[in-house]
């Protein structure tokens, strides 16, 4: 998530890379590319410079208790830290940053192209100015909302955050089907991508709702309700992506704790 929200600053021009630091021992590509243009590259906590005035915290959530003390030890007191860390409460992020100014935010994917969507969550005590900055670092990369709570920042994660992986499995699925009706397979991944693709886009387009998109779509009888049938049936998408957005949302909650 990280080496998205990267890619989106640099492509959008908001940050020039000889203005980043990263700190990363083994840095994806997003990271390679932006230290080839001029990022500075550390791989220990102490080497981070005490100009450092925000920095976007994006580990694993299962890694933050042995890399949030010593970050926390080394940074200026006056940085604002800007966490994407699933599930990791500012309870915990105070516990090793305590007194400096914190937002949780949750971006997902798409933010790599400046099409994502982020959600921002942070104590109403946040100096405005510096709340904007966070607001600026995420509109870099797609549209803002904010939430009012933690526990709507969980369901965030469940939906949008996690999201996109829904989104390529579904392309997967429709690609396995094609291929299932004997079609060859760079036909089948043509035929499932671009259908999710063209869709996306359609929907994007207009003000109709996925509602009336999908009526548009059906013929009474026809060869789209003989599918729909079977997607809308008792235990049928709707119900799955349901139980799959409750289990993320679950998960989140566990690694609050």
């Amino acid at each position: 998530m990280g080496g998205a929200l990267l890619s989106g600053w640099i492509e959008s021009g908001l940050i020039a890379p000889r203005k980043l630091v990263i700190l990363d021992p083994a840095p994806g590509p997003h990271a390679i590319y932006a230290i080839e243009r001029g990022a500075k590259h550390i791989t220990d906590v102490v080497d981070i410079p005490k100009s450092v005035q925000t920095v976007l915290l994006a580990v694993k959530p299962q890694l933050f208790s042995d890399i949030g003390s010593p970050l926390g030890a080394a940074l200026s007191p006056k940085a604002m830290i800007v966490s994407v860390l699933a599930g990791t409460s500012l309870r915990r992020l105070d516990e090793a940053f305590g007194g400096r100014i914190i937002v949780r935010v949750m971006p997902n994917t798409p933010a790599a192209i400046g099409a994502g969507i982020s959600a921002i969550f942070a104590d109403p005590k946040v100096p405005p100015d510096r709340l904007k900055e966070a607001e600026d670092l995420l509109k870099s990369a797609g549209d803002v909302v904010f939430v009012d709570s933690e526990m709507a920042l969980n369901a965030v994660t469940a939906i949008s955050g996690s999201g996109p992986a829904y989104v390529f499995h579904l392309v997967e699925a429709l690609e396995a089907g094609a291929k299932d009706l004997g079609l060859p397979q760079d036909v089948a991944e043509k035929l499932a991508r671009q259908t999710v693709i063209g869709s996306a886009k359609l929907l994007e387009s207009t003000d109709d709702s996925p509602a009336t998109l999908r009526r548009n779509v059906t013929s009474p009888n026809g060869t789209t309700q003989a599918a729909l049938d079977v997607l809308m049936s008792e235990v049928g998408l709707s119900k799955l992506l349901i139980m799959a957005v409750r289990a993320a949302f679950a998960r989140a909650k566990q690694l609050a704790k």
